[in-house]
C-alpha cells in the first residue's frame, strides 16, 4: 500500500487510492469466473444401428466352427451359410495372419453327402489347420 505525505504547505493529496477499487474488481473478478456455467464439449455422432437381419457372421481371428446338422445345414460360428458362402469364409480365413484353425463338426445323423462337400469345399480352399469335434459321437456307429 502506498502512503504518500501531504505538502509542507498543507495542501490534501488529489490522487485517487486505487486499493479499495483493485480489491472489488478482484473480488468481482472471482465471483464471475465461480458463476460462468461449465463447458462441456460434445461431439455429435451418428453412429449405426445395429440390425440383427442383417448382421453376417464374423470370422474368429483365433478359431471358427463348422456344423453340419441333420437337417442339411450348414452352420459357420452358429449361422447357417451355403456352400459358395462357406468357400468365400474359407478364403478370408486363409489371408489371415496367424492362420485360425478350423473345427468340423458333423452331427452323427447328417447326410454323408453333404459332409463330404464341406470336405471337398475345405480341401479346395487349402485349409490345413482342421480338427473333427465330436468323434466320440461316432462310437456307437
Amino acid at each position: 500500500m502506498a502512503m504518500a505525505a501531504g505538502t509542507a504547505e498543507g495542501e490534501p493529496m488529489m490522487d485517487i487510492n486505487t486499493t479499495p477499487l483493485i480489491d472489488v474488481m478482484l473480488v468481482l473478478l472471482i465471483m464471475f469466473i465461480i458463476t460462468i456455467p461449465i463447458q462441456t464439449h460434445a461431439v455429435k455422432l451418428d453412429l449405426p444401428v445395429n440390425d440383427p437381419s442383417q448382421s453376417k457372421p464374423i470370422v474368429d481371428p483365433v478359431k471358427n466352427k463348422v456344423v453340419v446338422d441333420p437337417a442339411g445345414q450348414v452352420l459357420w460360428n452358429g449361422s447357417p451359410v451355403n456352400l459358395v458362402t462357406l468357400r468365400q469364409y474359407l478364403d478370408l480365413t486363409q489371408t489371415m495372419n496367424p492362420v485360425p484353425e478350423l473345427h468340423l463338426q458333423p452331427d452323427p445323423q447328417a447326410r454323408y453327402e453333404l459332409v463330404d462337400q464341406v470336405l471337398a469345399v475345405t480341401k479346395r480352399a487349402q485349409v490345413e489347420k482342421m480338427g473333427f469335434i465330436g468323434n466320440e459321437a461316432y462310437s456307437n456307429w
